[in-house]
């Protein structure tokens, strides 16, 4: 299958953001930069070689850009690829949503006439 030069692979931002580890990840790392050991130590139920992989999987994906500060690892979020999600699916499909349902508010609201009532 071919794909428009314009529109990035989405793919592996998808496949990382199947996991609910890794989206936990990133809402830290929304708070701000964590170093590997921070991030390691928020998940106690996994070894720290799993967090490892798991913000491998995110910087492969370009959701977490990592950078070393002498013997530490920092990992940034990169917001990016999650707004290309947003604007390739979720605001395709938004509009014609949102204007259903204000039209919708809007017949409900409307005052029921007499004549309506009866019939």
């Amino acid at each position: 299958m071919t794909r428009a030069r314009s529109q990035p692979d989405l793919e592996p931002v998808w496949r990382a953001l199947a996991s609910p580890v890794r989206r936990r990840i990133l809402d830290l790392l929304h708070e701000g930069p964590r170093s590997t050991g921070d991030l390691a130590e928020e998940f106690p139920d996994l070894t720290r070689f799993a967090v490892m992989q798991h913000l491998g999987v995110l910087a492969e994906a370009n959701l977490v850009i990592a950078r070393r500060d002498g013997r530490m690892r920092m990992n940034y979020l990169n917001p990016i690829p999650i707004q290309q999600i947003h604007d390739r699916w979720v605001s395709r499909y938004q509009q014609p949503w949102t204007e259903a349902l204000v039209s919708l508010k809007g017949e409900m609201e409307r005052p029921v006439s007499r004549k309506s009532r009866l019939a």
